[in-house]
């Protein structure tokens, strides 16, 4: 049996330590959200970077995670915090075993002013759509 798993790295500057120290009590109501959903989705790890001044957030995956609940999360803190510009992750799926379906990724762009989506990209959905002729970039 292939076990999947999605990857992720990146940070969000929320601007002050404050609204860093804040971040994590939006954080913990996230998680606690999450955990009475059914099932569960695999959510992140969320850390304070002294390096970084202690305003940027290191959010990534515990083995594997969860883009959707990076976005909730990211989109919450800048309604939080009044944050704007564009903000933006990717992430990687991959597979214990060599399987046709098992390996791609993605990245995703929130406009955080709006908390709208700015712009995405799947490459499953890309590959799939290139190789269907559908695409109109061959």
């Amino acid at each position: 049996m292939a076990d999947y798993f999605t990857h992720f790295s990146c940070l969000l500057d929320v601007g002050t330590p404050e609204n860093a120290a804040r971040a994590l009590d939006i954080y913990n109501a996230l998680s606690d959200e999450n955990d009475a959903e059914d099932p569960p989705s695999d959510g992140f790890l969320l850390s304070i970077q002294p390096e970084h001044g202690g305003t940027h957030l290191w959010m990534r995956d515990d083995g594997t995670g969860d883009p959707e609940h990076v976005i909730l999360f990211v989109k919450r803190c800048a309604a939080a915090f009044g944050l704007t510009g564009r903000w933006g992750f990717q992430y990687a799926n991959t597979c214990s075993k060599p399987r046709l379906d098992g390996f791609g990724g993605g990245a995703h762009v929130l406009d955080l002013g709006t908390g709208e989506t700015a712009d995405w990209i799947d490459t499953d959905g890309w590959l799939a759509e290139i190789l269907s002729n559908e695409g109109d970039r061959i």
